[in-house]
């Protein structure tokens, strides 16, 4: 019999009633700095995706195991950055309303905000761990307050101080850093300091958002990215991050800044797409420890 061609990330074609985790993505790049086309990374992911195994051999699990939803690509606005956020506040809503994990693909930085946005409501003691090449804490970009160089800055106008833990940082301008000395956890360079976070987050329930920007991967094994920056984390170093990270209680997570065009080799889509598998694995797991 045949069926509609509905591409979905491979594994994750649950019926969105029996799903725990719902994949949604976020095609919006209109803020970009620098290179754009992470736009054009949802569906990258998803098309490339096929070239994995849906089994694990780094967690000893498979996709076949997990019951995914995956909603495919949000239509958003490309002349508004408000209008896009609110639609993607308003799709993790509604996925947080029906008690099911969002997963966001985006798509440029910036998209983060209208997830937390919405985590925020239903979790006001919510934290967030931010990986990243850059500290994302500019008050405006060219005199854009809603720009993928400001995402951290409007989260922690809904958060406050000391609810943002950032790690491989190795970008931004000096006010940037000065702001994060006084009102987010900033580490530098690298993941050190990030065990003994997630250990606190854990032993105190707190809720987390989990946000990873591909940029903190150095450009050797990611170079299809808007802004790349030199000096950053391997592959394997940011896998057993994110192992550690979803053994606190992460309630919501994105990836993001996947610019396929940007490498015509196809490697850095490749490893986006390995980086979402191992973290839907390492969620799932968490789901059901």
């Amino acid at each position: 019999m045949l069926k509609p061609n509905i591409e979905t990330f491979i594994g994750c074609d649950a019926e969105y009633c029996d799903a725990r985790i719902v994949l949604y993505g976020a095609p919006f790049d209109s803020t970009t700095s620098f290179r754009p086309g992470a736009r054009f990374g949802p569906s990258a992911i998803r098309h490339e995706s096929f070239g994995l195994e849906t089994y694990s051999p780094y967690q000893d699990a498979d996709l076949l195991e997990c019951a995914v939803f995956d909603s495919g690509d949000m239509e958003l606005c490309f002349g508004s950055a408000q209008a896009a956020l609110d639609d993607i506040e308003s799709r993790a809503d509604e996925i947080l309303h029906d008690r099911k994990f969002p997963l966001l693909l985006g798509g440029e930085h910036l998209v983060t905000l209208g997830a937390v946005r919405a985590a925020v409501k239903k979790y006001p003691g919510l934290h967030i761990i931010h990986f990243d090449a850059h500290a994302d804490l500019r008050d405006d970009y060219l005199g854009a307050k809603l720009s993928h160089a400001c995402v951290l800055r409007r989260c922690h106008e809904l958060l406050g101080d000391g609810r943002i833990h950032q790690f491989c940082i190795r970008s931004g301008d000096r006010e940037e850093f000065q702001f994060a000395k006084n009102h987010t956890e900033l580490h530098p360079f690298s993941f050190e300091g990030l065990e003994q976070t997630v250990c606190t987050l854990r032993k105190q329930k707190t809720p987390v958002y989990f946000t990873i920007d591909l940029d903190c991967l150095d450009p050797s094994a990611f170079p299809g990215t808007g802004t790349p920056e030199a000096g950053g984390v391997s592959f394997i170093q940011l896998l057993k991050a994110i192992r550690m990270v979803c053994t606190a209680n992460i309630i919501g997570a994105d990836i993001n800044e996947l610019a396929p065009s940007l490498d015509s080799s196809g490697v850095s889509t490749a490893t986006a797409c390995k980086v979402l598998r191992e973290l839907i694995l390492a969620l799932y797991k968490q789901n059901h420890s």
